[in-house]
Parts: structure tokens; sequence; C-alpha cells
């Protein structure tokens, strides 16, 4: 063999790996090696959610996966960076936040019920940069019987939805609005928000704002919805845009304890803030609302929730029957029988489909903020329905302080709906998703709650440390002690593989995410071992060829041969063994597994790359044929003695 083509390819890995640490890093050099540390490490709060179902069975994993799907973006939107949320066994959701505090972090596994809501009125979220006046929100979906729907008065819906004309207000003139800009898209969007959620009282923010809060109060809310999306009755008044600027300072928690007249009318209350609310403020049925679409372009004023989520029992994502492939739909079925004194799903969807396709219901205009206009309309947010004969209100899906979707009703519908619009097939499902679990499909408890501190991290980070230097250094002195000059070889391999395994760690903690564990560092440890042991069956394989009578540059390969099958299969087997931890173990063991199989695949490189290489070098090097250097005792004389007897009997 050629040992300079192995060291050089092993050169060749060692370039590129540290090249991608340096290259794909930032901040200073100290940063471009730090590896991930997980919560035991680095410090933060850990909490582990049990699913609870109502017959104590497991619930079903795409529920789960769903379930920590809404968890993930409920703790993203508390401005939490780095956080993880993953499914543990079959039934438990684990949320591991570094560097906060359990302040809060039990609202994430709350079961936040979705409510559809009559959309009131609409407005732009950015005035100063608003588009053509006639312009309205379009979400490109509509609601209507589907065909084995139970109708009321409303017949099945005809048309596209690219024939329903959005309008503003009564005032205006309907204009056709482009439908494919406002599709639906995949998943909404996180809105990152300070990590104090703490909320203030009202009183609080009424001190902080001053006069600003007095001269909202004094804004006429039916006169702002009547001027329709591109409302100028506040923008274009400069003198009152300048007194509400305190209004741009507050956090999304205190804006979520002022009224919604305010939250609606104030131009400086960004959709930004709205979607960063806390989790459950807007959840009170009971109240009006103000929430915004998936785009944040609108503000919707929303009417009080008569539909709740437990409401509908069903939503699925087909292909429309009658136009074929290309043209996706959401099938909604509302439950058919009440609960708890609370009449049945198909009866409350009844009177809200009622109401927005008559555009019927309670006069809105008398609530807080408005003058009492007797001739305000029940909405002022409609669109055109799809046979051109009225205008309809939309209503609105709305889960977390985020609108899912606000379709246009085109009938009075009862059990079964379809929701159109411009879907595709990964857009439909999404909705569909959102709509059945919006809501945690499953109810979970707090199983535990495990805060950590950074000192106390640091801490066991300087242990763990300790462990693997006295376990390498251990492998190390008994290596030199029996193998001598061959100990040197078992030295530079640990601390090529060490070297090869940090890089890795720095790699795949920037690209998937993995952090390093106190149980991580466990299974490095561990590793030592098993790399220990490819050395034991390779060296004492070298004795017994010699022992054979092989000269030490024969009995190298002859060694090597032998010896590779068993190195294999034996590290064959501990990554078996770690793969399965991985599958079946909790996270910590998960965390040993994955070390554990990482450091062994590494150690394999090494054992074929430089191992093996730099044996064959030493071995026509004199030191290597010395009894006393070599640690191969008086076998190196014995086969140099027999030697010319076994090749003479060979030859």
């Amino acid at each position: 063999m050629r040992p300079s083509r192995y060291l050089f390819a092993l050169a060749t890995i060692f370039i590129v790996l540290y090249a991608l640490v340096l290259g794909t890093g930032s901040g200073s050099l100290r940063d471009r090696f730090a590896p991930k540390l997980a919560i035991d490490l680095a410090g933060g709060t850990q909490m582990v959610l049990q699913a609870r179902t109502p017959d104590g069975s497991s619930p079903d994993a795409s529920r789960l996966e769903q379930a920590r799907r809404i968890i993930e973006e409920r703790v993203n939107a508390r401005g939490v960076t780095e956080a993880e949320v993953y499914v543990l066994g079959n039934d438990k959701i684990v949320v591991a936040v570094p560097g906060q505090s359990d302040d809060g972090l039990r609202e994430v596994g709350a079961t936040a019920e979705m409510r559809f809501r009559k959309v009131l009125a609409t407005i732009l979220d950015n005035p100063n940069a608003r588009p053509n006046p006639s312009a309205t929100p379009d979400p490109s979906a509509s609601a209507s019987p589907s065909e084995s729907a139970e109708a009321g008065e409303g017949e099945a819906a005809t048309g596209s939805p690219e024939d329903a004309s959005p309008t503003e207000s009564p005032s205006e003139e309907p204009t056709e609005t482009p439908s494919e800009s406002a599709a639906p898209s995949p998943t909404p969007a996180p809105t990152p928000s300070p990590t104090n959620q703490a909320l203030p009282t009202l009183d609080e923010v009424k001190a902080k704002l001053g006069d600003a809060y007095t001269a909202a109060e004094e804004i006429d809310l039916a006169q702002v919805a009547q001027g329709g999306a591109s409302s100028t009755v506040v923008t274009g008044n400069a003198e009152l845009m300048e007194k509400l600027e305190p209004f741009r300072d507050l956090t999304p928690a205190e804006i979520a304890v002022l009224p919604y007249h305010i939250q609606y009318v104030v131009p400086q209350i960004s959709c930004q803030k709205l979607n960063a609310r806390p989790v459950g403020s807007i959840i009170d049925s009971s109240q009006r609302a103000v929430a915004c679409d998936e785009s944040s372009a609108y503000k919707y004023l929303l009417d009080v929730a008569k539909v709740e989520g437990r409401d509908l029992s069903d939503a699925e994502a087909v292909i429309n029957p009658q136009t074929g492939l290309a043209d996706w739909q959401v099938n909604l079925r509302f439950s058919t029988s009440g609960r708890d004194g609370r009449p049945s799903g198909s009866d409350l969807w009844e009177q809200v489909t009622r109401e927005s396709w008559e555009n019927s219901g309670d006069v809105w205009g008398s609530g807080p903020g408005t003058a009492g206009v007797p001739e305000n309309p029940r909405c002022l947010a409609t669109q055109r329905s799809e046979d051109g004969t009225r205008d309809v209100c939309m209503v609105a899906a709305v889960l977390d302080n985020q609108i899912v979707t606000a379709p246009a009703i085109q009938a009075v519908l009862r059990t079964e709906s379809t929701i159109t619009g411009d879907f595709t097939k990964a857009s439909a499902q999404t909705l569909a998703t959102q709509l059945k679990y919006g809501a945690l499909p499953v109810s979970f408890e707090t199983a535990s709650l495990d805060t950590i501190t950074a000192t106390l991290g640091s801490d066991y980070l300087r242990a763990g440390l300790l462990a693997a230097a006295i376990g390498m250094g251990l492998v190390v002195i008994y290596a030199f002690f029996y193998y001598r000059l061959l100990g040197s070889v078992i030295m530079l391999s640990l601390v090529l593989s060490a070297l090869l395994t940090f890089g890795m760690l720095v790699l795949l903690g920037r690209g998937i995410g993995f952090a390093l564990s106190l149980a991580g560092i466990a299974g490095f440890i561990v590793s030592l071992g098993v790399a220990a042991d490819s050395f034991v069956i390779y060296f004492e394989r070298l004795k017994d060829e010699i022992r054979e009578g092989r000269s030490p540059r024969a009995a190298v390969h002859r060694a090597w041969a032998r010896a590779r099958r068993t190195i294999i299969t034996a590290n064959a087997v501990t990554i078996m063994a770690a793969v399965v931890l991985y599958i079946l173990g909790t996270s910590a063991v998960r965390g040993f597994a994955f070390a554990l199989g990482l450091a062994t695949l590494l150690d394999l490189i090494i054992v074929f790359l430089f191992r093996h290489p730099i044996m064959t070098m030493l071995a026509r090097t004199p030191a290597f044929l010395s009894p006393r250097v070599s640690g191969l005792g008086r076998l190196v004389g014995h086969g140099k003695a027999d030697g010319g007897r076994t090749r003479t009997k060979e030859a």
C-alpha cells in the first residue's frame, strides 16, 4: 500500500471540515469554534407535556405532531431563540427553552380554542404606504354548501371565486380584485415578540400613554369603519396622528389589554404587534376583537364568536370533483349534537352564515368607541356574492390571535360547507389541519418543569470535560505502559478522532441543531473504550503474526487483513445499538446514543485512514524492530530468528 495516499485523504477531510467550520460561523474566532450546547450545559428551562385523552390511550401520531407544531409556533411567538420542541415517545412533547425563566412557559401547552367570528370591517395595517384606495382584502376563499350540504334558504354557490368582487363600503362601487396574490399561505409566519409577556393592567397602560389614550378614546370607530379599508379619518389628521405616537412604543402585552376599538382605530398599533400578543389575548367569545390576516396587510374588526373550534367535527382537503386535479378545496363538517347545554355546531354555524348572507344580526355601531349611528349596517367588510346578487359578509377563523382564513359566505349553511379559493394541495391540507386541529388536538398536563441556571450548566460542562480528559488520559497511560512505541499511535489516533468529532459537533449544531448535552459527553467517553478495543484487536493480532515467524513488515499487513473484519463488526454492533437507543430512548438517552454512534463512526475513519497507514510506515523504521521500543517485546527477535525458516517453508 501507499500510506501517503491515505494520510493525504485524511488531511483533505480535516481541511474541508474546518474550512466549513470557519466559513459557516459568525462572530469572533472563539464563537466560530463554539459548539451548540444543550440546556443542561448552557442553562435554561425544559418542560415535558404529558398528553391526555378521554379514554386514557395514546393520542394519534398525526395529532401529536400537529400539537407539536402549534406549540412550536407559540414558543417562537414569545421571541425565544433556539427553542426546541419535539415529540418524545408516543404521548409526550418536550419544550426546551435556553436561557429563559419558566414565567409563562406553561401557557404554550394550553389547549386554546379556535373561534369563528364574523368580520365587521377591515383597514390597512400600514396607511402610510397603502395601495390603490379601491383595494380591499381578498382572501381568495369563499364558503359554500358542499354537494351533500344541508343548506338553509341559500342555494349552492356557482362560479369561481374570481367572480366575487369585494367592496369597501356600501357607498363605493365594487371593484374586481385579483385572487392569486392573496392565496392562503401554507403556514402563517411567526412574528417575534418581546420575551417579557407579563400582562399589565389597563390603568398602567393608560398612565403610560397619558393624553394619547384620551385622544384615541375620542375617535369614532363607526366613522373609521365606514371609511373602508383605506380610511383616512385618522391618518389624514396630522395633529391627531402626532398625539397617537406614544402607542408605537407599547409592547404586545400592553396592547393586549387595550379595548378592541382602540386596537382597531390607532394606526400605530401594527399587525406585527397584534400577532405577537400573548396566547389567549382574544379567546373570550363574548368580546369583539381585532386580528390580522396571514399576510399582516389588514386589521380585521371581528364580532363576538358564536361558533368555536369544538363545534367543528372534521375538516378535509379534497379535490374539487367538478373542476379536477388543479383545483383543491376544504370541506367542513360541523357537529350535529350539542353538549353541556350548548346548541349543536350545525345550528350555530347556520346562525352565523345566515347573518353573513343576509347581512343581519346585531348592530355593532352602538358599541364602545362608536357614535351609535342607527344606519350602521351589520358588517362593512363585504364581498359580492358569487351569483352577483348581494354583498355578503366574511367569517374569520381565528387561532392564537391570528386569522387563519376569512372566506365570504355564499349561502346559508348548516352541517357541511366548502371553502374554495386558489388552493394548492399543500395549502389546502394546511388549512384543513389548522381548522381541524387549530386548538391543540389533545389536552396536556405538565409532567415536569426543570430550570437549570447558566452557572449550574457551566459546572456540568466542566465536570463532563474533566471526566473526558481523565478517561482519555487513562487510555493513553495504559497504552504507553503496555505497547510503548505503539502507544503513540493510540494517542495520535485519539487526538485526531477528538478533533474530527469536535468539528462535526460544531457543524451539526449549525446544520441540524444538534446540541451537546451531559449525556452526549458520556457517550463520547464511552466511545474511548470502543476505540481502545479496536487497538487491542489489531495489536494482539500483530503479535500473533510475529509469533508465527513473520517479519514485522509482513506481520503489519497480515494482522490488518485479519483484524479489519473483527474491528468493523464490533463497531457496527456498537453503531446499531446506538441507533436502537436513539429511536426508543428518551431525550437524555438519545443524546448519549447520538454521541456514541457519531464517535464510533468517526473512529472507523481514523482506523482506515490513519492507523493502518501509520503502522505501515512505522514497520519500515529501525525503532519498530527494537523490542524495547516497539512494545512487541521478544516477539520481534523471535520473528527475525525464525523468519528465514518460515519464509523458506512458504517458498
